[in-house]
């Protein structure tokens, strides 16, 4: 039970140190351009991609035209769009592919990624760290965390991501009862 109740009280600390570390300048600058955006595409690969898949199911209910990187439904980006990845390393193939193909369109890219210096970073015109270690990524700024792999990148890119979406309600007049009816009603 004591390393149960110590693993919680690591975790928390943990995600509090690290989220107040995020710039609020690349915050802001990322919630306008996902605010100012007609369409917005997401990405990211394993559990970034979970979170980056989470906030773009709230994009949906903020009425948001949205769509996943790699699905089968997802259409052709343009100049108009926005993309935005989620990498704690910032250089996964993947996304690296689908951001240097948005760049040649012309699109506008924003990077969440534990590390600034990366190769998507370069592509990215915004970029909000977050400093937590990862083991892909080549340049971190040394921070620790008790738990394994990536777990306080992907984590606080899930918290991140919901500051967004509680960012943006109010500019573009939202409230949880006009999210909840663009909710799944097939369930």
């Amino acid at each position: 039970m004591s390393d149960f109740l110590d693993a919680l009280k690591d975790i928390g600390k943990e995600l509090s140190d690290c989220l107040s570390n995020i710039s609020v300048a690349d915050a802001l600058q990322a919630i306008e351009q996902l605010v100012l955006a007609d369409r917005v595409f997401v990405g990211g690969v394993g559990r970034s991609g979970l979170a980056m898949r989470a906030f773009a199911m709230r994009l949906m209910h903020l009425g948001k035209p949205v769509h996943v990187v790699g699905d089968v439904t997802t259409p052709a980006i343009t100049a108009k769009d926005l993309l935005i990845l989620g990498s704690g390393s910032g250089s996964t193939s993947s996304l690296l592919l689908a951001a240097n193909k948005a760049r040649k369109l012309g699109c506008r890219i924003i990077l969440i990624t534990a590390d600034p210096d990366s190769v998507i970073a370069l592509v990215a015109e915004t970029v909000v760290r977050i400093d937590a270690p990862t083991p892909k990524a080549e340049s971190t700024s040394g921070n620790v965390s008790t738990q394994p792999m990536g777990s306080l990148f992907e984590q606080s890119l899930f918290i991140l991501l919901d500051a967004f979406i509680m960012a943006m309600m109010p500019r573009l007049g939202e409230t949880e009862e006009t999210m909840f009816k663009k909710h799944a009603n097939m369930e």
